[in-house]
């Protein structure tokens, strides 16, 4: 069964929803993956990122990233190709965890 393509309004959604599911998380670092939603172009399509979205990626948390890569419904986004590529282009190493 293939999987269904990623449109912005369903990465806006999910967003939304992993915000609330994160962000009580840890009381010292607060996840708001609704923060990155300038990357959305970027990440679920082929635009290059925008200033707006790598001010964005290097103000997060870098522990947020890693709650991130191993949530089963954002670490596709997190672990693409274009995903990677942002983070490449925005000079953000992801972390390892």
């Amino acid at each position: 069964m293939a999987a269904a393509p990623i449109t912005k309004a369903s990465l806006a959604l999910f967003l939304v929803a992993s915000a609330v599911l994160l962000g009580g998380a840890d009381a010292a670092t607060t996840c708001t993956p609704t923060q990155l939603t300038p990357c959305a172009p970027a990440i679920i399509g082929n635009a290059a990122p925008t200033a707006a979205c790598c001010a964005r990626l290097k103000a997060h948390p870098a522990t947020c990233f890693c709650q991130y890569k191993n949530n089963p419904s954002m670490k596709r986004y997190v672990n693409s190709p274009n995903g990677k590529k942002v983070f490449a282009a925005c000079k953000v190493p992801l972390p390892r965890c």
